[in-house]
């Protein structure tokens, strides 16, 4: 269930991050408020799963997860750039949290 609570974790994250772009720093009202019930939930979640997984796995994965999601919402809500550097980026990332993965008991 840790792990979970993790991806559920990590999935906020990437809601908070989306939605604290659109709140134009804090300026507006509704993207302010998601913002900060999606970090706290994402921050809750991560603790909860903190009670049995490791800290630097738990850390990376959720942090991991944020980072690849934030990737792919610039890609394909805000038209960022795609271009060679940037996926190979996003693929030594993701590797690297299949690798923290396995290396977990």
């Amino acid at each position: 269930m840790s792990w979970l609570y993790l991806f559920v974790a990590g999935a906020l994250e990437v809601v908070w991050a989306f939605s604290m772009k659109q709140s134009c720093g804090f300026t507006r009202l509704i993207p302010s408020l998601v913002t900060l019930v999606t970090m706290l939930g994402s921050f809750w979640l991560l603790a909860i799963a903190m009670r049995t997984i490791p800290l630097g796995t738990a850390y990376t994965i959720w942090t991991g997860i944020g980072a690849i999601g934030a990737f792919l919402v610039g890609i394909v809500i805000f038209a960022e750039p795609v271009n060679t550097m940037r996926i190979v980026a996003a693929i030594l990332i993701v590797s690297g949290l299949v690798l923290m993965k396995l290396s977990s008991a």
